[in-house]
């Protein structure tokens, strides 16, 4: 403990004082642009003008702060060294097994079982839930790759898209329904995880990122030029929506409808909360199988491949195979994924799978917390819901949406829950 207290003697206040000063000067040079200067339209002629005032609330109120974080940050640091250490000697149960955080995801389930009943007249709230469960749905994906693997994937965007090109194309030329193109489209995106993986696994790293990066570019590249298939830059309209048992979301007429079958006045809400029900019944299943697959040997060897690779292959283990394992689960993931996408949207193009999409998607896994399910749900959230909020402030609104993110980064480093611990852990020393 006398180690800890001299640790933390040794930040001084004028050490503080510095980097504070060192983040208001980079605020106030990021600042005269964004806040200090601005255009009026003045005898129709625009004209600078400047809101000086305003610029230095904002670099006092950076220096300020960022004071108190750094502050926060070293007692938070003090106090996390001296609990990491009774935990050592103590051999308590880690933050990942904890009962609150069980807790916390039942809670997550409840509220998302019961939001569409609460908020049945209000569309805007399911459709923003709906965007946010197809996010986690992406994100548990692209966990399996990046989170338990240990694989960075820059290109996951591609799989969502041959998912949901698949199905527009399976629906609009060939009449497949959406339960029927589910599963081919599953498998024709795992298809393609197989072949990015194959000839590009061997390498590590960067160098992989750039490879999965690329792939990602060439599959919106054939989208944009491969017309026949695709449809070019118009994309593919008039998909088909599912229906619930055959019985479509429409106003009564000859044929049976969901509403007149079932004696409900037709609303156009219905279909808006039958498909939120979609993906959350899809997103519970995405993840209930990720959580199988970890226990399973597979997910063992994806953990280890993780830590260490040359151990893993000094072991005897097929590191080719089990990495190509992750990249077709995750792939067939995403692919789900993108099917419940064109559903829902009817239409899907190009423009709906850039690397911006990527890099979103990416992001959820990281500030998460890499291999953390319940991170994935919680980071998608403020992903989702940040930029929603931030409509009213559309000047300030990506700069808020930055901010958020450097803060989640510099307060958690390793991700809104940061712990990542092994599936099993073997306890040696005594009978099992």
């Amino acid at each position: 403990m006398t180690t800890l207290v001299l640790a933390h003697q040794g930040i001084s206040p004028a050490e503080r004082l510095k980097d504070a000063a060192a983040v208001s000067f980079v605020a106030l040079l990021l600042g005269i642009p964004m806040i200090g200067l601005t255009t009026v339209d003045q005898g129709g002629a625009l004209r600078i003008a400047t809101r000086w005032p305003m610029l230095f609330a904002f670099v006092a109120a950076c220096f300020a702060g960022r004071l108190l974080l750094r502050y926060g940050l070293d007692h938070w640091r003090l106090r996390k060294l001296a609990r990491e250490q009774a935990v050592a000697a103590a051999g308590a149960r880690s933050l990942a097994t904890s009962p609150l955080l069980t807790w916390i995801g039942w809670g997550a389930l409840g509220v998302s079982l019961v939001l569409p009943i609460v908020f049945s007249d209000n569309r805007y709230v399911v459709d923003t839930a709906t965007t946010v469960l197809i996010y986690v749905m992406l994100g548990w994906g692209l966990n399996v790759v990046v989170g338990l693997a240990g694989l960075l994937d820059l290109g996951y965007v591609a799989f969502y898209a041959v998912g949901a090109y698949t199905y527009g194309v399976l629906a609009t030329q060939l009449g497949w329904t959406f339960w029927q193109a589910l599963p081919v489209a599953g498998l024709m995106a795992a298809t393609f995880g197989v072949i990015l993986g194959w000839p590009t696994l061997r390498l590590r790293g960067d160098y992989l990122a750039i490879v999965t990066l690329g792939f990602g570019e060439i599959i919106r590249v054939i989208l944009v030029n491969w017309t026949e298939l695709s449809g070019g830059p118009n994309g593919i309209s008039s998909i088909p929506r599912p229906s619930f048992f055959g019985l479509p979301f429409k106003p009564p007429g000859d044929d049976p409808t969901f509403a007149s079958f079932f004696g409900l006045e037709y609303s156009p809400n219905q279909r808006i909360i039958f498909l939120y029900y979609l993906i959350l019944a899809l997103a519970l299943l995405t993840n209930l199988f990720v959580s199988r697959m970890r226990k399973l040997p597979i997910g063992r060897a994806w953990e280890a491949m993780r830590e260490d690779e040359i151990a893993c292959k000094a072991m005897g283990i097929n590191a080719r195979n089990v990495k190509l394992s992750a990249f077709a689960i995750g792939a067939m993931l995403g692919g789900f994924a993108g099917v419940f996408f064109a559903a829902r949207q009817g239409f899907i193009s190009p423009e709906s799978f850039t690397f911006n999409e990527s890099a979103i998607i990416l992001a959820i896994v990281v500030l998460g917390g890499m291999g953390s399910q319940l991170g994935v749900v919680l980071a998608s959230l403020v992903l989702v819901l940040l930029p929603e909020l931030g409509r009213d402030f559309a000047e300030y609104r990506m700069l808020i949406f930055g901010a958020a993110m450097i803060l989640i980064m510099v307060w958690k480093p390793g991700g809104i829950l940061s712990h990542r611990e092994p599936t099993l852990r073997y306890l040696g020393g005594g009978k099992q």
